[in-house]
């Protein structure tokens, strides 16, 4: 790994969790959003990372290899999905223009405090990141200053 990959790595981390948080908020957001454009209820997003550069190899063969070949230089997100695994909230609501014929409205599969506890990982992760870029730009600055 080279002297200014530090810089790239916590970048990389920088904007996925930044993108996290985008997406966070939108499903928070949208929690109560009962139609969509297509009239269905919102259905939760969730984001997943995967190693910049990285193939799918072991961690054994990643462990193995030595520092220098290594491929993965930071992380990028590799998608976003909507959640299908976790249902909607059914709630009594006969009044309520989406309520079914037996009175019950879908709400969208948005927990509040999932969503919370997600955002406050993902602000510790972005925190972590500016913190260790911080400390690179620290340590470079402090180089150039001995060559002088």
């Amino acid at each position: 790994m080279g002297f200014l990959d530090s810089f790239n790595v916590n970048a990389s981390g920088l904007t996925a969790q930044r993108y996290r948080m985008d997406v966070i908020a939108e499903n928070v957001a949208n929690a109560n959003t009962t139609r969509t454009e297509d009239g269905t209820p919102y259905v939760r997003k969730v984001v997943t990372f995967e190693e910049k550069n990285g193939g799918h190899e072991s961690f054994n063969t990643i462990f193995g290899r030595e520092a220098s070949r290594w491929k993965g230089h930071g992380v990028k997100v590799s998608g976003t999905f909507e959640d299908t695994s976790t249902e909607g909230n059914k709630v009594y609501d006969p009044s309520h223009p989406d309520a079914d014929d037996d009175g019950y409205v879908t709400y969208p599969n948005v927990n509040i405090i999932t969503e919370m506890t997600n955002l406050i990982d993902a602000s510790r992760s972005y925190e972590a990141n500016a913190t260790a870029f911080e400390s690179s730009k620290n340590i470079a600055k402090l180089g150039l200053q001995m060559g002088q």
